[in-house]
């Protein structure tokens, strides 16, 4: 018997299979939500067949735990990544982090998809809880550092303070669909970053 294919002739197994299971996964559990994505639809989306799909993946849980860490180490999450800009000051990299969305706003705005994964969980995945927390503990530290090279008085405050004003900015952007939340955020942001400089506020 030949090899099974989709509709759209897609080999269900193949080379591609892990990559595109976890394409799927990026698409769909940070736009339905981790529990609202089943594995039914998972496979669907990535064109493989159940079998492929546990050779890969024995779990749900093991490709939740992927698909985190590949923000680590291969599709940065973008925000964070305007930290490692080399065009720009520390300062402005520090303000990067907040820019507004440019052109037509998202249909869907879900925020960090480690808070949201932490949330989901709700304790019950382990792995899952330290993934965040490493993640958000590096994003602090990165923070702090640059800081740091800005020449803040006390970057450890600053890093810190910004940290909080950036994570709430993307709860209440997800909560409200609305990614014009950091506007207001970078103007708090500039405020701290500002005092920190002793320049004046506003200049």
């Amino acid at each position: 018997m030949g090899a099974t294919t989709s509709t759209t002739g897609t080999s269900l197994g193949g080379r591609g299979a892990r990559e595109r299971i976890l394409r799927a996964a990026a698409e769909l559990f940070y736009t339905r939500g981790i529990h609202a994505t089943g594995v039914a639809a998972l496979i669907e989306a990535a064109h493989v067949s159940p079998r492929t799909f546990y050779v890969h993946f024995p779990t749900k849980n093991a490709l939740v735990e992927e698909y985190l860490r590949r923000f680590e180490s291969q599709t940065p999450i973008a925000a964070e990544a305007e930290l490692d800009r080399d065009d720009l000051p520390p300062a402005q990299r520090l303000l990067a982090i907040f820019a507004p969305v440019v052109g037509d706003p998202p249909a869907l705005f879900r925020g960090c998809p480690f808070h949201n994964a932490v949330i989901e969980s709700a304790g019950a995945l382990p792995e899952v809880t330290r993934l965040a927390e490493r993640h958000k503990q590096t994003f602090r530290d990165r923070l702090v550092a640059t800081a740091s090279e800005a020449g803040a008085a006390d970057p450890e405050a600053l890093g810190r303070q910004l940290a909080v004003i950036f994570e709430g900015a993307n709860a209440l952007a997800a909560s409200c669909n609305d990614a014009q939340v950091f506007a207001d955020a970078r103007r708090a942001a500039k405020t701290l970053l500002d005092v920190a400089l002793g320049a004046a506020p506003g200049g």
